[in-house]
């Protein structure tokens, strides 16, 4: 079962400022880029569900993270049916994200109290989630949308927490643009973790990039 609730899962989201994402088949590779996200300062990390075995990769990844890791949150992306959430809840998900919105997942999370972060993209959408109990909505894909869409959604809603994905960079210039607009935080998957970083063994490097991401998210929330 999960080790942290799903208030403490989104009040890490909100102080990190960042949700890196990642999926390798390797879970000795799993476990380096693991460990530089935890170096760098990062205690969250979404392993998207995008291969085969992906669960037993992330089982293994849990497990290490539990023993060797303190304070980091492991959850797991890319989920898209009930069955899939639950499977990773029995091995440990402290948190549910998905890329479309479907109320079968919040259901199997909220009966375990989970948090569920489901990719929505209408106002209505977002709506449906909260009345479910969502505490974070994914926009996805973020590019489609824009920083805009967020400024305009926080108008009449501004109790909405929206974590966009897809489309973020990890350049001052994006995550001011996302961030200033009132997003939550962000999602950041191979733009943070490149494939020249994975091809180059390059973990002392990630490590520095997300130490710098962290750094710059938090001096634009402090201004």
């Amino acid at each position: 079962m999960a080790k942290y609730s799903r208030i403490e899962v989104a009040q890490q989201m909100k102080d990190n400022g960042m949700v890196p994402l990642f999926f390798h088949s390797d879970i000795e590779i799993s476990k380096k880029v693991l460990k530089a996200c935890y170096d760098g300062g990062s205690r969250l990390m979404e392993f998207t569900s995008r291969g085969d075995f992906a669960h037993e990769v992330f089982g293994a990844l849990n497990k290490y993270a539990l023993s060797e890791l303190p304070g980091m949150i492991l959850g797991v992306g890319s989920v898209t049916d009930a069955a899939s959430a639950s499977l990773y809840m029995s091995l440990g998900a402290n948190f549910i994200v998905t890329p479309v919105f479907r109320e079968d997942i919040a259901i199997a999370c909220n009966r375990r109290k989970v948090l569920w972060s489901p990719g929505c993209g209408t106002l209505s959408e977002i709506a449906r989630a909260e009345e479910l109990g969502c505490e974070i909505v994914k926009l996805f894909p973020a590019d489609i949308y824009g920083p805009e869409f967020i400024k305009a959604i926080k108008g009449p809603c501004p109790w909405t927490n929206i974590m966009p994905t897809g489309g973020v960079y990890p350049t001052v210039e994006s995550l001011s643009s996302w961030l200033n607009a009132g997003a939550t935080c962000v999602g950041l998957g191979s733009q943070l973790i490149s494939k020249d970083i994975l091809d180059n063994n390059d973990y002392d490097g990630l490590k520095t990039k997300v130490s710098q991401v962290l750094e710059i998210i938090k001096n634009i929330k402090n201004k």
